[in-house]
């Protein structure tokens, strides 16, 4: 049975200072800021701390055995304010077994994505060889595996898939339909073009990158989203940023926010290397971004727990609420100078940022 505890007089984005009583792993009150009662309290009175629902990455890299790509679960989530990550393809068929045990080891909420290349990201042109792409042995992983796989990832850039050009997204195209499963696409550069890939997206499907900087991307040159951007969004694809080490641009972003495309998820494309050496960092690095863009704290916030709850399907998540399992992070926003820098190398200097505090990861308080 869990402890029982309080976080006292920690604030809702809107600034309503509450106390959430959590005893045996759920919401049990969310009171009025220093009214909650237990022996146990987290006393953030004087601290000046935010609560949300716990923070979730839509898109990670989460299996450790595979280079450049791959990191420790609790290593990019807890351990960074994030309660839930979503693994984006490192594992395809044939490693998905493993991915799946390592949930037993960690604390931070794991699903994933299935790369529909077999090997996953055991290499990094992984949809170069059609013969890797095996739809049966996919079908069965994802019938073992329901609980943990919510779509199928596939790698749409040049470099991933050589010569065997859109044909790969193709096939991704007729799994999902065969599955009931939504796409996540990662577009990088041409071939195949832009203009290749979008229309196969459907709604609910998900475009990650979407603000990256390459030539091969949703803009103009004038930082005008293309049509067939805009033809998707009425469609319903979802868009995601996917920061990582190539895959965000300032200057698009900008763009992006002068044009009103609407912010669905911000995730970080996280693994060992950007984590460690940056340009990604974090999540909060990855949220400091975009409250440097302009986009208020409810936005930037939202991004990450309601709007990517939403996509789950799963909206227990992305609330504060009596009788959940409680995944809450806390985190404060510091008014100091600081450094930001995009994926092109491109610098911005800020004077307020996110800061990850601690979490409640199902019922268990973690100090960040």
């Amino acid at each position: 049975m869990k402890e029982r505890f309080v976080l006292r007089n920690v604030k809702r984005v809107t600034g309503e200072n509450i106390d959430i009583v959590i005893d045996n792993g759920k919401i049990v009150e969310i009171t009025k800021g220093g009214c909650g009662r237990n022996n146990k309290v987290f006393d953030y009175t004087d601290a000046d701390v935010y609560v949300s629902s716990g923070w979730i990455d839509l898109h990670v890299h989460a299996f450790p055995e595979f280079s450049p790509y791959g990191d420790e679960i609790d290593e990019i989530g807890i351990k960074l304010g994030v309660t839930t990550i979503v693994d984006a393809g490192s594992c395809g068929a044939d490693r998905m077994d493993e991915l799946v045990k390592s949930k037993e080891s960690a604390k931070t909420n794991l699903f994933a994505f299935l790369n529909i290349s077999r090997i996953g990201l055991q290499r990094i042109d992984e949809l170069s060889n059609l013969d890797w792409i095996d739809k049966e042995k996919a079908k069965q992983t994802i019938i073992k595996y329901r609980d943990t796989i919510v779509g199928l990832k596939a790698r749409i850039s040049k470099s991933v898939v050589r010569d065997t050009g859109i044909e790969p997204l193709h096939i991704a195209r007729e799994l999902s339909n065969e599955t009931g499963l939504p796409l996540m696409v990662h577009i990088g550069s041409a071939p195949p073009s832009i203009e290749e890939v979008i229309p196969l997206l459907e709604k609910q499907d998900v475009i990650t990158h979407y603000l990256n900087g390459k030539t091969n991307n949703l803009f103009d040159d004038q930082g005008k989203p293309l049509q067939l951007l805009l033809n998707a969004i009425k469609r319903g694809v979802h868009l995601d940023v996917g920061h990582g080490n190539a895959s965000f641009s300032f200057q698009v972003a900008e763009a992006a926010k002068r044009h009103h495309i609407s912010l669905n998820t911000i995730s970080t494309d996280i693994y060992r290397k950007n984590r460690l050496n940056g340009p990604v960092f974090s999540m909060a690095n990855v949220l400091s971004k975009f409250l440097y863009l302009g986009y208020s704290l409810d936005e930037v916030i939202a991004a990450v727990t309601t709007n990517a709850a939403t996509w789950l399907g799963k909206p227990e998540l992305g609330r504060i609420k009596v009788g959940d399992v409680a995944n809450l992070t806390l985190f404060s926003v510091e008014h100091k100078p600081m450094i930001l820098i995009d994926s092109e190398g491109e610098k911005r200097e800020t004077n307020q940022s996110i800061e990850a505090k601690g979490v409640v990861v199902n019922g268990e308080f973690i100090e960040c």
